[in-house]
């Protein structure tokens, strides 16, 4: 009995002590995780108001599947607008304050963790509005991660699961990390300035394209001729189809004949609307803000598809409730792309030279803030990028 007693309780005391030496291993992981911290400088809102400021914050370490990239240019987006203004109650979205934005990255890889093969430093990478998923749900095994079953953690303004269920930090920053499977490889001989604005305006514009089959010889509308539309415009000439642009003014007439448009319409001119209903195979709308969409469901010939990409916020329009005038005619939205998907726009992209029309502007908060007031007032005709060189 003596034998066994003492066994027991040396046993028991083996158990203990393996216990300590776990938690104390987790916690030292923890720890070593938070020293490990990568310090990072970038432009941030305070509250709905949307004046940018310098804000100093950390990212993540840098994990055995992670880069570390140096963020060199960073589209702006008319989504970011509505996320600074947190203009998103619709969507179920709100803005977490602080908030960085920012989902158009192009920059170079500065670190790799050690089970990286995708990469090596020195590469260009780019993330687009995505930087992590399950990757188990059948969403992300059919390449469409963007709707994870189990919650897609977007680029900025968002609760990373995987990262303690911080808040998500954008691009208008100097450094970001992300798994090497959420990261998008920009082939070498990329016009790097141009890049970033494809991981989001591109592949949003692309994908619907590609799902819906649109083929050469075929007539599609592409309503709304900004920083999405001028990108649907460049994929859908290059397919040799006959474009059609939809806009509210005649300021950018010429640059969408310059691209290959066919036609441009004004839709506030009556008589430039006139003989279009029933004559188009596929339209794409990248409005954002409120608008009748009847106007180009009615284009569309029977069987004909309309991609819904710019939807905008606080907005009255419900597909479900127009009337039967849409009848054997095809609605649906359309939600940027997998990482596939964008891998294979960008270097598509880049074989074709099809770039979206890139004005830089320097890192400070004044210029982002002149920057956003524009794109308000209509005053850019398609994509800001943040030369983050430029940040001091």
């Amino acid at each position: 009995m003596t034998n066994l007693t003492f066994l027991s309780n040396r046993k028991t005391f083996c158990i203990v002590v393996a216990l300590i030496m776990a938690i104390n291993f987790a916690d030292a992981q923890q720890n070593d995780s938070q020293t490990h911290r990568v310090p990072a400088k970038g432009f941030a809102v305070y509250s709905h108001e949307g004046h940018f400021h310098t804000h100093e914050f950390t990212r993540h370490a840098v994990g055995g599947n992670d880069i570390q990239i140096e963020i060199l240019y960073a589209g702006i987006c008319h989504s970011d607008l509505h996320a600074v203004w947190d203009e998103q109650a619709n969507f179920g979205i709100h803005t977490h304050y602080p908030m960085i934005p920012g989902h158009e990255i192009a920059g170079r890889v500065t670190k790799t963790g050690e089970n990286v093969t995708k990469f090596n430093v020195g590469d260009f990478a780019g993330v687009g509005c995505m930087v992590n998923a399950c990757g188990k749900c059948s969403s992300c095994l059919a390449g469409k991660e963007q709707f994870c079953e189990n919650g897609t953690v977007f680029t900025y303004n968002s609760k990373d699961y995987y990262h303690e269920n911080e808040i998500t930090m954008g691009g208008y920053s100097n450094k970001i990390i992300v798994s090497e499977n959420f990261a998008i490889k920009i082939p070498k001989n990329a016009d790097i300035q141009k890049v970033a604005p494809l991981l989001c305006a591109g592949i949003t514009t692309w994908s619907p394209i590609k799902f819906s089959n649109v083929k050469p010889g075929d007539k599609a509308g592409v309503a709304g001729f900004g920083g999405l539309g001028h990108m649907a415009v460049q994929y859908l000439v290059d397919l040799n189809v006959d474009v059609t642009v939809f806009d509210v003014n005649d300021q950018k007439r010429e640059a969408a004949e310059r691209m290959g448009a066919k036609r441009y319409v004004n839709v506030r001119n009556p008589q430039e609307m006139e003989g279009l209903n029933n004559t188009m195979d596929f339209i794409i709308t990248t409005i954002p803000v409120d608008y009748d969409p009847m106007l180009y469901i009615r284009m569309l010939k029977l069987g004909g598809e309309m991609a819904v990409v710019g939807l905008p916020p606080n907005s009255n329009i419900n597909i479900s409730k127009l009337p039967l005038g849409n009848a054997n005619r095809k609605i649906y939205g359309s939600l940027i792309g997998g990482i596939k998907e964008t891998q294979e726009m960008l270097d598509y992209s880049v074989s074709k030279n099809i770039y979206p029309k890139v004005e830089l502007i320097k890192a400070n908060a004044a210029e982002i803030d002149k920057a956003y007031k524009k794109i308000i007032a209509g005053e850019v005709p398609f994509r800001y990028v943040i030369d983050m060189s430029t940040l001091k």
